[in-house]
């Protein structure tokens, strides 16, 4: 590692670490850290002291840059300055252009708003629109005029559920408006969005929608396409998520095919190829960014190698991301840019370290296979801390699905890729009579591939659940994972293993707790019981948001599956499917009586439900030996008498 490298990666830490930093105390340890690696630095390079101040003076910069602008906060003609701090929610006559494509899921629509006006005031900001009972999707370019409430989005109510107001305030809003109908004022010329409707819509109606829309995905990204639910948690719990999401991968794929079909051109030539490759991409999947990483780093290594000079990989990266970090900050707290620059890191530094030590171990009949399986593993690596940060889940069979994938996704990418070129540039007599024939191998390989990835998904413990871990817990464990990802420090691998034994064993301990989790959300509620490592759950809803969400509950704490559910409400045939996923038993009201009736109990090991009162308005739960007594409407602790406990339901 020469000094602009670890210049660059000085700088990195110093760009995502500030951006992380919510208390004092994690901000003294990353000065303090920073302060450690610039003497190392100093020393290692044998720098002078002027070289020092300035570097330090560029790390402060930075750092203050991406720490300031990380967390963005809304200006003075913000929609949201309108909105009281304490008081109704004003009613207002909005005028905006909607940003991005809103398709109709649950009877709604769901929309980012660009604000022009509000009640005839010129406005600049963005608020997320709401339209109720919605008949058709909501269009990119789309100037309309709306009336109604002007909220703030609220925050979580528990770090494991969805949060409104931070996902929000990502992309620059912090308001929203309600509605159940809207007027359409005029629709602006939108091309890029028109082709991304038009790629889509073809490849769904031509290969149907699962298929259609994984071809679709391989083109334009997951963020550009809506999947089927049952299609990307399979992609997920198989640790090919990566595969739907616009990335390295496709553009490598695209850059590549384009690299060898030019290699006979003029310099010149090849490098406009290139770099239409590389537009084309950016334009359909868009700016976010993994996408914008992998154009950088494609451009500058397409510049090096047209060149005639030897790429540096690793330096190429922290630059590219480093810029990308002084320009835009805020994505420093993007999971995505995170993942995406680990996977990156994990291929660039171990990748080859790693299928040289399969190479060692494996005989030599499936040696043509070390390649397939290095970065896949290198990738899980990499990922594994930030995996377990943000999700508490790791795909078990990661590398192996890989492994089964690999035939199978490249040519499915590029093939999507070519026909989608060919709907967007051919004229429609000629796609019509050929395309129907192009497309029926490449339905079938996509079928041979979801196939796949749900025969893997039902895999036993497809997805370890270890519950999410705590930031105090990662600072322990990154320690504990470089020396196996990082050749350089091989010899402290077993000199560091006792911190990856006190993360194993803290984390161990925080899921054989006894604990109450009491989660209130719009009008919801959620009281998860936990016990040695078991869980089980009382719901107040039984319709499919709060299904969703006790799901994200319980395998965010580490459970893939509870003892029983309890739900204080009807629950209707598709909401069922939902429930059953997450538990062995469920029991919910029906036709207007309890789950239970008095002096019956649901339970299981060291967990437990009854009825503490004969009009069913009193529960008792028991968790291990503590018991709590709480109103079935609200889920909160009362003080009554005992009742009794006869016919007791016991589960397996």
């Amino acid at each position: 590692m020469n000094p602009a490298v670890s210049g660059a990666l000085l700088l990195l830490l110093a760009c995502m670490g500030a951006a992380q930093v919510r208390f004092p105390a994690q901000g003294i340890a990353l000065a303090i850290l920073l302060m450690l690696g610039l003497a190392g630095w100093a020393r290692r390079w044998r720098r002078t002291p002027q070289q020092l101040l300035a570097f330090a003076l560029v790390l402060g910069l930075a750092g203050s840059r991406c720490g300031m602008a990380s967390v963005p906060r809304p200006h003075s003609s913000d929609p949201a300055q309108l909105i009281p701090v304490d008081g109704p929610a004003p009613v207002v006559q909005l005028i905006g252009r909607i940003r991005a494509d809103a398709p109709i899921r649950d009877q709604r629509c769901r929309a980012l708003l660009e604000v022009s006006r509000i009640d005839g005031v010129v406005r600049h900001g963005r608020s997320e629109l709401t339209l109720e009972d919605c008949e058709q999707p909501l269009l990119e370019g789309a100037w309309i005029e709306v009336r109604g409430p002007l909220t703030r989005p609220q925050p979580s109510a528990h770090p494991l559920l969805s949060d409104v107001s931070q996902r929000l305030a990502a992309q620059g809003c912090w308001s929203r408006l309600r509605t159940d109908a809207i007027r359409l004022l005029h629709q602006d010329a939108t091309p890029l969005a028109d082709a991304r409707r038009r790629i889509a819509l073809w490849f769904i109606e031509s290969a149907g929608e699962e298929r259609g829309s994984l071809l679709a995905a391989l083109v334009l990204g997951s963020a550009q396409v809506s999947l089927p639910e049952r299609l990307r948690d399979g992609f997920r719990v198989a640790g090919l998520s990566h595969a739907l999401a616009a990335s390295g991968f496709h553009l490598s794929v695209l850059l590549g095919t384009t690299v060898v079909c030019t290699r006979r051109w003029p310099v010149a030539c090849r490098l406009g190829a290139g770099v239409a490759a590389m537009v084309f991409f950016l334009a359909l999947a868009g700016a976010q960014a993994s996408v914008v990483r992998a154009v950088l780093m494609g451009a500058a290594a397409l510049l090096i190698r047209e060149g005639g000079h030897r790429s540096r990989p690793l330096g190429v990266l922290l630059i590219t991301l480093v810029v990308m970090l002084l320009v835009h900050p805020p994505w420093a707290r993007s999971i995505g840019f995170q993942l995406s620059a680990a996977a990156t890191a994990g291929l660039v530094i171990s990748a080859g370290p790693i299928e040289q030590q399969l190479c060692g171990w494996c005989p030599p009949s499936i040696a043509p296979l070390v390649p397939l399986l290095s970065v896949p593993m290198a990738a899980l690596l990499w990922t594994l801390p930030l995996q377990l940060f943000h999700f508490g889940a790791i795909p078990l069979y990661a590398v192996l699905s890989n492994l089964l994938a690999a035939p199978l996704l490249s040519p499915l990418t590029l093939a999507s890729m070519v026909m989608a070129l060919m709907v967007l540039l051919m004229p429609a007599s000629i796609t019509s009579l050929l395309l129907p024939v192009l497309i029926w191998p490449v339905q079938q390989l996509a079928g041979v591939l979801i196939a796949l990835v749900l025969w893997i998904r039902h895999w036993p413990w497809a997805q370890l659940l270890v519950g999410r871990m705590s930031p105090w817990l990662l600072m322990l464990l990154l320690p504990a994972c470089l020396p196996w990802v990082l050749p350089a420090l091989r010899r402290w691998r077993w000199r560091l293993a006792p911190l990856f034994l006190i993360v194993v064993g803290v984390q161990a301990g925080e899921r054989l707790q006894d604990r109450w989790i009491h989660v209130e959300q719009w009008g919801r509620q959620w009281l998860l019981l936990r016990h040695r490592g078991r869980a089980a759950l009382v719901a107040t809803h039984g319709d499919a948001l709060s299904c969703h969400q006790a799901e994200r509950l319980s395998q965010g704490m580490g459970h893939q599956r509870l003892d029983w559910v309890a739900v204080l409400d009807p629950v209707g045939t598709d909401q069922r499917v939902c429930w059953s996923t997450i538990t062995h038993t469920l029991q919910a009201e029906q036709q207007g009586r309890l789950p239970l009736v008095h002096g019956q109990r649901l339970q299981s090991d060291g967990l437990s439900l009854a009825l503490a009162d004969p009009t069913g308005r009193i529960l008792r739960v028991r968790v291990g030996q503590r018991i709590k007594v709480l109103r079935r409407l609200d889920l909160r602790p009362v003080h009554v008498s005992s009742s009794g406990t006869d016919g007791v339901v016991h589960l397996q």
